[in-house]
C-alpha cells in the first residue's frame, strides 16, 4: 500500500475577537441611546395607522452580544392572522476590531450582514447610521 504524502489546509477557524473596553462600551451605550431617543425615534417611531393591518416600528433600541452592538427596531403586527403581537430585527451591527475602532454593517432584504466601514471611531459609526441611508430601521 503506498504511504500518502502530507498536504497543505487553510485555516478556517475564526480569530479571536479583542476584548471590548468596559469604558468603550459606556461610550458606545450612552451615545447610541442619545442617537436613538433624539433622531431615530422621532423620525421612524409613529402612531399606529387606524384601521391598517401592516407591521409598524414601535421601538428601537440596542443590544449587545459580546464585543458587537445591534441596533434593534421592534415592529408590532396588528393583524388577526399574526402569529406573535411584536417582533425584532436588527438593523445595523458595530464589530468592534480594537484600537477603539468598529467595523458598521448593515441588515440586507437575503438575511446576511454587508459590511459597508471598516476602522470607525463610535463618532463616525453613529453618524453613519444616522445619515447613510443603508441603515434605516
Amino acid at each position: 500500500m503506498a504511504k500518502q504524502g502530507k498536504a497543505w489546509m487553510l485555516d478556517t477557524a475564526k480569530r479571536p475577537k479583542s476584548d471590548l473596553p468596559g469604558t468603550l462600551k459606556d461610550e458606545v451605550d450612552t451615545k447610541a441611546g442619545e442617537l436613538i431617543e433624539k433622531t431615530l425615534k422621532p423620525r421612524h417611531v409613529k402612531p399606529p395607522p387606524e384601521g391598517s393591518q401592516f407591521n409598524y416600528v414601535t421601538d428601537i433600541t440596542t443590544k449587545w452580544i459580546g464585543s458587537t452592538c445591534y441596533f434593534i427596531s421592534i415592529y408590532a403586527c396588528p393583524g388577526p392572522n399574526a402569529i406573535a403581537p411584536t417582533f425584532e430585527e436588527k438593523f445595523a451591527r458595530m464589530e468592534y476590531v480594537g484600537d477603539s475602532k468598529f467595523a458598521l454593517s448593515f441588515m440586507r432584504h437575503t438575511g446576511k450582514w454587508v459590511a459597508l466601514f471598516n476602522g470607525l471611531s463610535v463618532d463616525e459609526c453613529l453618524k453613519a447610521i444616522q445619515d447613510d441611508p443603508w441603515f434605516q430601521p
